[in-house]
C-alpha cells in the first residue's frame, strides 16, 4: 500500500510542470502565433493564443512565489538561469495584444501596457538597457476632457525628439539582433560558457525593450482613437422629441355651481366647466373642426342661403293652408271610390 501511495506522489510530481517547462512552451506558442500565415482571428490560432497565457501566467506566478527579482539587487547578482524569465511579461502582453475580442478590445489593450511597463520597469531598476520610460498612463489620460484637444500648432522641437529617439531605437534593435544571431550559433554549437548564456540572455531582454517601447506607444494612439470612437457614437445619438406634458386630470362639470360643488368635494382635483372645457381646446387648436378651411361666403353663397329661407316659408305656408282645409272639411270628403 505504501508502494502504491509512493506511486502517486512520483506522477503527481511528475506532472506538475517546472517552470523552466512553462516558460519554454509558452514561448514556443508565442513564436508559433507570430510567425504563422494563418488569420488571427482564426480558432486555432486563438487557442494557441489562450494556452500561450495560461502557461505564462502560471510561470509568472511561480516567479513571484520564489521572489527572483528584488529591486534591491543589482544586475550581477541575478544568477544567469533566471535572466530568461524576465521575458515573462512581454510575451504575455504580446499574446494578450493578439486576442481577438472588438468588446474587450480596450481591455486586451491596457492589459498588454501593464506588462510591457512591468517588463521596461525591471529593466530600468536593473539598468539592463539605456532608455527614456514611457509615461504611467496612457496619453490623454491626464486631462478631464474626454478627447484630447489637437494641438492648434505642432510642436517641431518635440517632433523632431520623437523621431531621433525613434530612429536610436531602430539602430538599437538591428545590432542587438545582429549580435543575437552570433550568440546563438555559438550556443547552438555547444560547450558554452557561463558568460556566453548570460550574454545570449541580456541580449534577448535587450531585443525586447525598444519593441516593448513602440508597443506603448501604438497602444497609446489605439485607446486615444478607441475614445474618439465611443465619444462619436454618443454624440451621433439622436436626441429624441420633446413630450407634451400629460393633462392633469379634473372634473368636467355642466357649469360653475357644479364646479364649486366638486370643488368643495374634492379639493385636490381640479374644476371645468364646458364651456372652459371647449375655450381651452379652442385655444390649442385640438378641436376637430379647427384646421378646417372655411368655405369663403360669396354671391352664389348668399344666394343659396336665400333660396333655402324662401322654400322654408313656402312649406310653413303650405302646412298652415293644409290645417286651415282640415279645419273645413270632414275627414274621407271627396273620396267617392266605395259610393254605390
Amino acid at each position: 500500500m505504501a508502494s502504491v501511495h509512493s506511486g502517486q506522489t512520483q506522477n503527481s510530481e511528475r506532472e506538475a510542470p517546472k517552470l523552466s517547462e512553462l516558460l519554454e512552451q509558452g514561448w514556443k506558442l508565442y513564436e508559433e502565433v507570430d510567425s504563422t500565415n494563418e488569420p488571427t482571428a482564426s480558432n486555432p490560432i486563438q487557442v494557441k493564443v489562450k494556452r500561450g497565457i495560461m502557461k505564462l501566467e502560471e510561470a509568472t506566478r511561480m516567479v513571484a512565489q520564489l521572489d527572483l527579482f528584488s529591486r534591491n539587487e543589482e544586475l550581477e547578482e541575478v544568477a544567469t538561469a533566471d535572466l530568461k524569465y524576465l521575458l515573462l511579461p512581454v510575451l504575455l502582453a504580446a499574446l494578450t495584444l493578439r486576442q481577438v475580442s472588438p468588446a474587450k478590445r480596450p481591455e486586451h489593450l491596457s492589459t498588454a501596457r501593464v506588462y510591457f511597463m512591468d517588463f521596461l520597469r525591471r529593466c530600468k531598476d536593473y539598468n539592463i538597457s539605456s532608455f527614456h520610460m514611457p509615461a504611467d498612463t496612457p496619453t490623454g489620460e491626464e486631462s478631464n476632457s474626454q478627447v484630447p484637444t489637437p494641438r492648434s500648432q505642432p510642436d517641431l522641437i518635440a517632433m523632431a525628439t520623437q523621431r531621433r529617439a525613434k530612429i536610436e531605437r531602430f539602430q538599437q534593435r538591428k545590432a542587438t539582433e545582429a549580435r543575437l544571431a552570433e550568440v546563438r550559433v555559438l550556443v547552438q554549437g555547444g560547450s558554452v560558457d557561463d558568460e556566453v548564456l548570460r550574454e545570449l540572455h541580456l541580449l534577448q531582454v535587450r531585443r525586447w525593450i525598444p519593441l516593448a517601447i513602440e508597443e506603448v506607444d501604438s497602444i497609446d494612439q489605439e485607446l486615444q482613437i478607441l475614445k474618439r470612437m465611443d465619444v462619436l457614437k454618443q454624440s451621433s445619438v439622436q436626441p429624441s422629441l420633446p413630450r407634451k406634458p400629460p393633462m392633469k386630470p379634473f372634473i368636467l362639470t355642466k357649469d360653475a355651481v357644479q364646479a364649486k360643488v366638486y370643488g368643495a368635494g374634492y379639493p385636490s382635483l381640479p374644476t371645468m366647466t364646458v364651456d372652459d372645457w371647449y375655450e381651452q381646446h379652442r385655444r390649442k387648436g385640438c378641436l376637430p373642426d379647427q384646421g378646417i378651411s372655411q368655405r369663403p361666403v360669396d354671391a352664389e353663397g348668399e344666394d343659396g342661403e336665400k333660396e333655402s329661407r324662401e322654400d322654408d316659408e313656402e312649406a310653413l305656408q303650405k302646412a298652415r293652408d293644409w290645417d286651415d282645409w282640415k279645419d273645413t272639411h270632414r275627414r274621407g270628403y271627396g273620396n267617392r271610390k266605395n259610393m254605390g
